[in-house]
């Protein structure tokens, strides 16, 4: 489903920080976030890849498992999954139009002279809605931004996860790494365990001392909770077990962070009741795979949802593991509140050329003006236009294509890919290639 009446509607409201509306509306519905266990994934990258192992996992585990993500590279429908597969158009139609017409009711109730709730807000209550009504035995849920004040820290969770923290929406959550981490650790709950991944001094010291005042149980990168890569797989390692010899279902390096911090929240599920075998751990983290994430769409044709510092360092590590081709050309989009440099920088030097586009999501940066924005990098640099006539340019000219900067522009590239823009005969609906461990 790509519109809906009552979505596009909502999303004119923009992003509200803010809990009090959620609350007052799940009241209403009899507070059907409270009816099923719940994982809650915060973080500034890899919490989509985390919430997607933990699912995998659970479902070979033989749970019926709800998972709540975002955003959508294509259609909303990608937010609602049930064991990992995105809930069906004539289902989730059904139930906008059923909890929009509560929405309705809840506001004339309470005296709303405007019927609020954001769109974000919307689909988080609609998500919790619909496991409860399903039902499943577990949600996964990952934070839309921040944590403290984010539509989903309603959930009661048995087990929450911070796989990163850097420098992300730093108008809503702060300039430093500190107060950022300060907002994530707002899904802490007391008592309940947390794991995360390796994180910066100044954002694990927020982590960990909210995590004692709190009493959580804290499993972190260290002595206790490691990995390692060989050439027979990943190994992980945590303070309930180990696991050896993992080839994980997404490329990169970073995603042995991404796989460590899901194998310590699927070992605190454990320990909570969860029957959760390690051949169902290992064939979660070996065939969990996440739509644009070193995805490769046609042959010489990869893309990756790197739209931060971080995101990118990543994405160069990765470029730097493999053999460069003679000609290798980066397709750049991105928002209009990114940092152009702070992407484009680590990446530079993997790059013979970079040629700037736009897809239509009315956040997007004009090619023009994100052209003019890198003016004095390194490195060949041209506006390529909307990427629907960049995209089959470069591809023509390039030996290889790699496409970043934005996920809402990597979700318009899988679009034209599978409506036939290339001519290339690959089914993109098909799991990436893992890639070689050794790399």
């Amino acid at each position: 489903m790509i519109h809906h009446p009552v979505l596009d509607q909502l999303s004119a409201h923009g992003v509200k920080l803010g809990l009090d509306r959620v609350k007052s509306f799940l009241a209403y519905l009899g507070e059907p976030h409270r009816a099923v266990p719940v994982v809650h994934v915060a973080g500034t990258n890899g919490k989509g890849s985390v919430c997607t192992y933990v699912t995998s996992a659970l479902v070979a585990a033989g749970y019926r498992v709800g998972t709540n993500l975002s955003p959508h590279l294509e259609a909303v429908n990608e937010r609602i999954r049930f064991d990992g597969f995105p809930v069906d158009d004539a289902r989730l139609s059904d139930a906008i139009e059923a909890m929009d017409r509560e929405r309705m009711d809840w506001a004339q109730s309470v005296g709303f002279e405007e019927v609020p709730l954001t769109y974000f807000e919307f689909l988080t209550v609609l998500a919790l809605k619909m496991f409860a009504e399903s039902p499943v035995d577990v949600a996964v849920v990952e934070v839309g931004m921040g944590g403290r004040l984010d539509a989903t820290n309603v959930v009661e969770p048995v087990v929450c996860a911070i796989p990163t923290i850097g420098f992300d929406h730093m108008a809503e959550l702060g300039d430093t790494l500190a107060l950022i981490a300060g907002e994530k650790a707002g899904i802490l709950k007391r008592g309940i365990p947390v794991v995360t991944g390796p994180l910066p001094t100044e954002a694990r010291e927020v982590i960990e001392n909210r995590a004692k005042q709190l009493g959580c149980a804290l499993w972190k990168p260290g002595p206790d909770m490691t990995k390692e890569l060989r050439k027979t797989g990943w190994q992980f390692r945590t303070p309930a077990g180990s696991l050896a010899d993992v080839k994980l279902g997404m490329d990169g390096l970073h995603q042995g962070a991404n796989g460590l911090v899901a194998v310590g929240v699927l070992h605190q599920l454990r320990k909570r009741g969860f029957h959760v075998p390690d051949e169902a751990i290992r064939k979660g983290l070996e065939t969990g795979v996440l739509p644009g994430r070193l995805e490769w769409l046609a042959p010489r044709l990869v893309v990756d949802g790197a739209h931060n510092a971080d995101g990118a360092n990543a994405l160069a590590a990765w470029l730097a593991s493999r053999p460069k081709p003679k000609n290798r050309i980066l397709l750049l989009g991105m928002g209009m509140e990114r940092d152009p440099k702070s992407i484009v920088g680590p990446l530079v030097k993997h790059f013979d050329e970079i040629v700037t586009t736009r897809c239509a999501h009315y956040k997007a940066r004009d090619a023009s003006q994100l052209a003019l924005a890198l003016e004095g990098i390194d490195v060949t640099l041209s506006d390529g236009g909307p990427i629907e006539q960049a995209l089959p340019e470069v591809y023509a000219e390039a030996d290889e294509v790699v496409v970043a900067g934005s996920l809402y522009l990597v979700g318009a590239v899988r679009t034209l890919v599978r409506d036939g823009a290339l001519e290339v005969p690959v089914p993109i609906d098909e799991p990436p290639s893992p890639g070689s461990v050794d790399a």
